[in-house]
């Protein structure tokens, strides 16, 4: 029998996860192709640990080439989906144009960050999705710190010093409290400035923050970031932030040097111009099978999705219900897909994806955190001891789980080390200068 030719778009959770179920169950009986932009798969829970110097950040990234062994991974971004015709457009970094056939599709393209046509926004913002995000995080963070030590203008030091969150999600509030923690950390090497100098700002639109934790949680959250003088309104829109002027709904203005937007996501955009039906958000129409189907149920042939760019019914709450973008639908959705589609190859019987939340964990900075975990609420250390056992089980390979217990070991017997390495975006800036002069 001729070896079906498996081509994965995206190297993320879903991505990764179904080409080890593949390579497990029918590794000889297909051959495998995962095009992705990058070239490492992104564990995105551990990046406010990353931006906040906790974890060095090639640990949280699995490189795809040594985990998918066998597996031929193209670095290159998606043109063209074109179901009817079973090929795929990709454009390679370096400028090639190909054309890529298969005999069976997985659709693993996550998500992007959701924008608004907020002025400013563009050119200002900052995004907190992606590790080298957090590093970018990190540097403007610490660096700003150094460039508020050296000036004795007391307008810019609060410019400098003044750093805004949109967003009260999962990854809003972590990054907002592990970015502050770290601040607050660095200001011992920083004798002219004092806690009192910085300011840290949360925009949210809803009434609350973390609403997915359920009653009580995101109320002890917002009591312990706003109990470390840290500010978050509640009901409130960014209206602008031009040039760094913050222009909020309830009136407020006032200046910053740095932007955070986590204000939700939204599914890979290239979905909207393929031929595959999708949902009222842009999602791909996906069964429990976790095989692409139109809205009257009919299948599309070899046609596969799961994750945050699908569309998957909640088989656990009253329909219709699909399930959460989240990381724990992710990877069990992932490893369902490897084996249904291993289970196709052989003609075996699907099965449908069933799963009840577990429970959600959230890091609110070093010590603290909050937890529902089966219905057992947690707080402070608890939690946050919680929240870094769940994740380090669920990173994948046993590589980076040594790699991560690691760095929070030595954190133990040494202090974070806090050092900004801003001109690290601008790797050829010396060397001009030097030119120049």
């Amino acid at each position: 029998m001729a070896r079906k030719r498996i081509l994965i778009l995206g190297g993320g959770y879903v991505g990764l996860y179904t080409a080890l179920a593949l390579r497990r169950r029918a590794d000889r009986k297909t051959r495998i192709i995962l095009v992705d932009r990058r070239a490492y798969m992104t564990y995105q829970p551990f990046l406010p640990e990353t931006a906040a110097g906790s974890i060095e950040p090639r640990h949280a990234v699995v490189p795809l080439r040594r985990e998918l062994a066998g597996v031929r991974v193209i670095q290159g971004k998606i043109t063209e989906i074109n179901s009817a015709d079973k090929r795929v457009h990709v454009t390679s970094d370096v400028g090639d144009d190909k054309s890529i056939e298969y005999d069976e599709l997985v659709l693993a393209l996550g998500s992007v960050s959701r924008t608004l046509p907020i002025p400013g926004l563009k050119e200002f913002g900052i995004g907190f999705k992606y590790v080298e995000e957090a590093i970018n995080l990190r540097n403007r963070v610490l660096g700003r710190l150094a460039r508020a030590a050296s000036t004795d203008d007391a307008e810019l030091r609060r410019r400098l010093l003044t750093f805004v969150f949109v967003g009260g999600g999962f990854a809003g509030v972590e990054a907002f409290g592990e970015t502050e923690d770290m601040a607050r950390a660095a200001l011992r090497d920083f004798p002219d400035l004092s806690p009192a100098d910085l300011r840290f700002v949360m925009v949210e639109m809803l009434d609350g923050i973390l609403p997915e934790m359920g009653e009580g949680m995101g109320e002890y959250a917002l009591e312990e970031l706003r109990s470390r003088g840290m500010e978050v309104y509640l009901g409130t829109k960014l209206v602008s932030c031009v040039d760094g002027r913050i222009e909020l709904s309830d009136g407020q203005k006032f200046e910053a040097d740095t932007l955070v937007w986590t204000a939700g996501v939204k599914p890979s955009p290239v979905l909207a111009g393929s031929d595959l039906p999708l949902g009222p958000k842009g999602h791909v129409n996906t069964l429990p099978t976790l095989q692409v189907a139109d809205e009257d149920g009919k299948v599309l042939d070899g046609v596969w999705a799961a994750g945050d760019c699908a569309q998957i019914p909640d088989l656990t709450k009253e329909q219709p219900a699909w399930c959460a973008p989240t990381a724990q639908h992710a990877v069990r959705q992932a490893r369902l897909l490897g084996d249904n589609l291993a289970r196709s190859i052989d003609g075996k019987p699907l099965r449908e994806y069933k799963h009840k939340n577990l429970g959600m964990v959230a890091s609110l900075g070093l010590n603290e955190g909050v937890a529902n975990i089966m219905g057992v609420k947690l707080r402070g250390w608890p939690a946050w001891f919680a929240h870094r056992t769940y994740h380090m089980s669920q990173i994948p390979t046993f590589n980076r789980k040594a790699r991560v217990v690691l760095d929070w070991t030595t954190a133990v017997f040494f202090r974070r080390d806090l050092v900004s390495m801003g001109r690290l975006h601008e790797p050829r800036r010396a060397f001009e200068e030097a030119a120049d002069s």
